[in-house]
């Protein structure tokens, strides 16, 4: 009786089976029918009042950035990875000095070591706090590392050979902003302000899953993968904004300004924060700007690694909002007073 009646309704499952399929594909096909019809009629004129010389531009800046910004910010997945891998917390210990007032300028010199840029320090300085170093110094490492390490003063050299000086402008008045925002964050600073980032899922640092050599390089491609998807993302919206902002502007405004010393200084200081040009080919763009004092030029070099558009984006998406919006904001006030200040004594 059972198996009667299994069989008869066998055949009308598979008859239901079989009515919702031709009605899918009916329907699905009709309605794919419609779109590619649209897309023949209205495609081709669409793409071309789309591809006009503005967006042309706009997908230049686009896709330069976002090149320019990928290899480093693997550099420093990989490096954050290692660094929570395999370097036992007790090193930093040892390196950095237990007071934190004194481990921001130590931290701020170590920036010299690492030839990455700002997106590769992001990730750097969110591994340092998950390993115990202290906010404050693992922020200074953040603004200093892309602005002062040798390729960036390689790269300053070779783009200002009548003005050495600059090099040692740049390296100043980056330390010195490096360091204050360290010191005001240890006097300053709220820890709900600052979102330490977790490590990637399934990264044990010494439980039965990560055990074994096996099971650190396993823990290493985890946290490199889930770090450089995450702050990957925030790498495009930020390239995204950068060209967009930088085909608003017109070019008969950045003139008007380039006379007046101060309002140049402030022109190019907000020039840096929209054009998020990387900190290893600032210098070049810094030195075309003939019309612009040297002081205008530093502070487009010293903003330019520690604020700017991509950068704000990475920071909020590793370590909050609330922080990246304060943080961003006090950083951009003290680069611009240090480097007018660093300006008027060296150039």
């Amino acid at each position: 009786m059972e198996d009667q009646l299994l069989g008869r309704a066998g055949p009308t499952r598979w008859l239901r089976l079989l009515v919702r399929g031709a009605f899918v594909t009916v329907t699905g096909g009709a309605l794919l029918a419609i779109v590619a019809l649209v897309a023949m009629t209205i495609g081709p004129t669409l793409l071309l009042q789309i591809d006009t010389p503005a967006f042309q531009a706009w997908r230049t800046v686009f896709v330069a950035i976002t090149v320019q910004g990928l290899p480093f910010l693997l550099f420093g997945t990989l490096i954050s990875a290692a660094i929570s891998v395999f370097v036992p917390a007790s090193l930093f210990d040892r390196l950095l000095p237990r007071k934190p007032a004194l481990a921001v300028p130590v931290a701020g010199a170590a920036g010299m070591v690492l030839p990455g840029c700002e997106c590769a320090s992001v990730p750097v300085a969110g591994s340092l706090m998950r390993r115990g170093v202290t906010p404050a110094a693992a922020l200074a490492f953040l603004l200093s590392a892309p602005a002062i390490n040798p390729i960036v003063l390689v790269a300053t050299s070779v783009a200002f050979p009548a003005n050495p000086e600059m090099v040692l402008a740049r390296l100043i008045a980056s330390l010195a902003v490096s360091m204050v925002m360290g010191w005001l964050w240890i006097a300053l600073g709220r820890p709900e302000w600052l979102r330490i980032p977790k490590p990637a899922a399934g990264a044990g640092h010494g439980g039965q899953a990560t055990a074994g050599r096996a099971g650190r390089w396993e823990e290493f491609r985890q946290a490199v993968q889930h770090d450089f998807l995450h702050a990957g993302g925030f790498l495009v919206v930020g390239a995204m904004a950068a060209a967009t902002f930088n085909i608003v502007v017109p070019q008969s405004a950045l003139d008007a300004v380039s006379g007046s010393l101060w309002l140049s200084v402030l022109l190019l200081a907000l020039l840096a924060v929209v054009l998020a040009v990387c900190s290893e080919a600032d210098a070049f763009v810094a030195a075309s700007l003939t019309g612009f004092s040297p002081t205008a030029k530093l502070a487009f070099m010293v903003v330019g690694p520690m604020v700017d558009v991509k950068l704000v984006a990475l920071q909020a998406g590793t370590f909050g909002r609330a922080f990246a919006v304060r943080f961003s904001a006090v950083t951009f006030a003290v680069a611009v007073l240090c480097s007018a200040l660093v300006g008027w004594w060296l150039l």
